[in-house]
């Protein structure tokens, strides 16, 4: 069985679409189709039905789909014990520099020590164009802030966002609040824009960067006031107090996406580790306490 059919079809059914399949599989909607009717012709039904919004598994289908997924598995691992990789696989990540400094420096030895010819590209940005990058087969595994729900994101669980300034810095010196926050289209700093506009109190954004240090910096030195998680507090710094009169800034939620269709056994145990190590974070409220709390 042409296993390039098999991974267009797994790779379908789990982005739910031909669209974003094919930016995966970096080819064309209408080639990612035609692999799919090939196959369609060689199990002689149909694998999914497809309407003007959606694309879903048929009962043939869904019975194809583990074998699918497991035949897919049984190539990669052959082609790893024979040699075949021996140039070393890539694993593509993107996140953010705050989150790469939290998370990688316990990853990195773990992961290598277990893969030492995997090699590592880490893409660091804002989470919106991570994700974008990931839906167009850019990268492999994203671990981004949610903007809005996606069919490839995981959640995780949420992180509370907290005001910070320099240990030292007292609110009331400021009539109008000093704010350090990266450029628009960052989470952090809509959720900051939205608690301030619920509050009678005057501020102005002073300091913008696009890099954690260029926020941290003026920070630091007692020039403003900045948004974070509880992880990313730099150092000299504190969180403000719920009675210093700031408004709740609310919180996050953390998403992981890894790439459909990837039955590499390298890939699937760097997304375990890393899954494990952010929900170890003692600020992350798991997945579990969020959905019960949303029903």
């Amino acid at each position: 069985m042409d296993t390039d059919l098999l991974r267009a079809f797994v790779t379908v059914a789990e982005c739910e679409g031909f669209s974003a399949a094919g930016k995966v599989l970096h080819r064309t909607q209408s080639a990612v189709s035609l692999q799919i009717k090939r196959l369609e012709d060689r199990m002689g039904e149909a694998l999914f039905e497809r309407t003007s919004r959606s694309v879903i598994l048929t009962p043939a289908g869904g019975r194809l789909l583990p074998y699918a997924r497991h035949i897919l598995k049984l190539q990669d691992e052959a082609l790893r014990v024979m040699g075949a990789e021996r140039q070393g696989e890539l694993i593509r990540l993107g996140t953010s520099e705050e989150q790469a400094s939290t998370y990688l420096p316990e990853l990195l030895p773990r992961f290598a020590e277990r893969y030492p010819n995997v090699r590592l590209e880490v893409v660091c940005d804002i989470s919106a164009a991570q994700v974008h990058a990931f839906q167009e087969g850019l990268l492999d595994v994203v671990l981004a802030i949610r903007h809005m729900p996606t069919q490839s994101g995981r959640l995780l669980g949420r992180e509370p966002l907290v005001w910070v300034v320099a240990e030292q810095t007292r609110l009331d010196a400021w009539e109008t609040l000093p704010l350090a926050l990266n450029p628009e289209g960052c989470i952090f700093r809509a959720h900051a824009f939205a608690a301030l506009g619920r509050e009678d109190r005057r501020w102005d954004v002073r300091y913008s960067s696009q890099s954690p240090t260029g926020i941290n910096l003026p920070v630091q030195a007692g020039l403003a006031l900045t948004v974070k998680t509880p992880r990313s507090v730099p150092e000299g710094c504190r969180i403000i107090g719920r009675d210093e009169g700031l408004p709740d800034l609310g919180h996050v939620e953390i998403e992981l996406h890894r790439a459909p269709g990837h039955a590499s056994e390298a890939l699937n145990a760097f997304c375990d580790e890393l899954e494990q190590i952010v929900m170890a974070t003692e600020s992350l409220e798991c997945v579990e306490y969020v959905t019960h709390e949303a029903s």
